[in-house]
């Protein structure tokens, strides 16, 4: 299969759960407004955050970037596109 034959069309936001210290930035300074803060407790007492919608997220990585923990990362979501003939 071709490169030209798949495409990012949306990203997911993926949260290492124990380095998620709780501090917002990724919350605050998403331009989307992707991530919430979760119910869920790390091991360290911490409400990590998580994608509320992965269809809005463009993958501009800035919650990646402004992460003083490095808990972020953003992968594209690869789909199929059929050939034309």
């Amino acid at each position: 299969m071709n490169k030209a034959n798949i495409r990012s069309k949306h990203y997911q936001v993926h949260v290492i759960a124990d380095r998620c210290k709780e501090c917002g930035f990724c919350i605050e300074f998403c331009p989307q407004k992707v991530l919430i803060k979760s119910a869920e407790i790390n091991s360290h007492g911490y409400h990590i955050a998580r994608s509320d919608d992965s269809d809005k997220c463009t993958g501009c990585n800035i919650c990646a970037m402004i992460c003083p923990e490095f808990a972020i990362s953003v992968t594209p979501i690869k789909e199929k596109v059929k050939e034309r003939r």
